[in-house]
């Protein structure tokens, strides 16, 4: 089934809402067919990319996502169509293998999607796996923690929230809105590894924001246990990504989502620092500290941890904007090492205020920005057409 709307040839606004569903609606009926959707745009006013094509997947897991762009397309008059291209590949298949490799994409030119439908669907897969819930019900707004406790936190701010109906590695649950505009919990457990898992299948997802809440050592004398970090650069020690993203390239927070965290900790009160988070990948690092202190001393860090740098640079792979807000927890510098008896007092004390003031700038993005947070730093030469807000 092919479908086509010339949004040009429509009076403005008449009945495009109406349209873009349709059109949304066509793509769902091409994928329970058994075929891959195509989108092709032809945007009249573009120069050098006038017409741009791209399969996807699974679409029901970002109907929000595509009518939310696509009516975007409308405003400005593209001309949308909708074919169905070629059979689903299986996931039993060999041929799944070839069309997983982000490498073979050609750099140089545009494209609609950044992930092609094998990818797409394999990654919708292992996040159902993973997190105990579909991908369908996955919101927009998507939060990061280590702790049960902070899903604890979760549950009781949202009582609704639907989560997993079984034990797995990494349990989402999910305050649901209309159009995905709630918010998402994920418990990614410890480390970088988990850190890059999780935001490799999610980014398919094309999330508005991914906030990290997490714990971390503190590193200057005037800071308290209990006290936030708010990350606003990344000195990355993880060695997760070095491979696809050079440790040279420069990593920081979205402004934005920033500047709603100031707000909810400067409203609140509470006391904060701002600066460099060191991200390392080695829990120990106290038990070989030549290294680790020498690059910290060098970076300026103020705090460390062992994921927000692999989320940030991740976030900044797949064009997510990504924050990171944390807690002193310990001061392994100053005598205070991150003890069971003192570290169970400091969860007690810390999780419901960190929780809150995490899921509140969330809740902001929602009201203040719903095209999606502005993020045309992390944009590049192969910026696809869709999520380029």
């Amino acid at each position: 089934m092919d479908t086509a709307v010339d949004f040009a040839a429509l009076p403005p606004d008449t009945g495009h809402a109406a349209l873009v569903r349709g059109l949304c609606d066509a793509i769902e009926s091409i994928w329970d067919e058994g075929l891959y959707p195509q989108l092709e745009i032809d945007r009249p006013w573009s120069r050098h990319n006038p017409v741009l094509k791209g399969e996807f997947a699974r679409p029901r897991a970002i109907r929000w996502y595509l009518e939310r762009e696509l009516g975007k397309l409308a405003a400005g008059g593209a001309q949308v169509s909708v074919t169905g291209t070629r059979p689903r590949i299986p996931f039993d298949a060999p041929a799944l293998f070839e069309s997983l490799d982000e490498d073979a994409w050609d750099l140089r030119q545009k494209k609609l999607f950044l992930f092609r439908p094998e990818r797409i669907d394999l990654s919708l897969n292992r996040l159902e796996h993973y997190t105990g819930t579909p991908p369908e019900r996955f919101q927009r707004h998507v939060l990061f923690t280590n702790y049960e406790m902070h899903a604890e936190a979760f549950r009781s701010r949202y009582p609704g929230a639907v989560g997993p109906g079984r034990s797995v590695q990494m349990p989402a649950w999910h305050h649901e809105l209309p159009g995905a505009a709630g918010l998402t919990l994920v418990n990614i457990g410890v480390g970088p590894s988990n850190a890059k898992t999780i935001t490799d299948h999610l980014a398919v997802l094309r999330p508005d924001a991914v906030l990290m809440v997490g714990h971390c050592a503190g590193l200057r004398n005037h800071q308290e246990i209990g006290d936030l970090v708010l990350a606003t650069g990344h000195m990355r020690d993880d060695r997760i990504l070095d491979d696809v993203l050079p440790t040279s390239v420069p990593v920081s927070s979205n402004h934005f989502l920033n500047a709603l965290l100031i707000e909810g900790m400067e409203a609140r009160g509470l006391t904060y620092r701002m600066g460099t988070v060191f991200t390392t990948s080695n829990r120990n690092w106290e038990f070989n500290q030549e290294r680790a202190l020498a690059a910290i001393q060098a970076s300026r860090s103020v705090a460390v941890d062992m994921e927000s740098a692999t989320v940030a640079a991740n976030g900044f792979r797949y064009r997510i904007p990504t924050a990171a807000l944390l807690c002193v927890s310990d001061k392994p510098l100053h005598g205070q090492p991150k003890l069971s008896a003192e570290a169970q007092t400091f969860y007690r004390e810390s999780r419901v205020t960190h929780l809150e003031v995490a899921a509140e700038a969330l809740e902001k993005v929602r009201e203040r920005f719903p095209g999606g947070l502005p993020a045309s730093d992390i944009r590049s030469s192969d910026e696809p057409l869709l999520g380029s807000g």
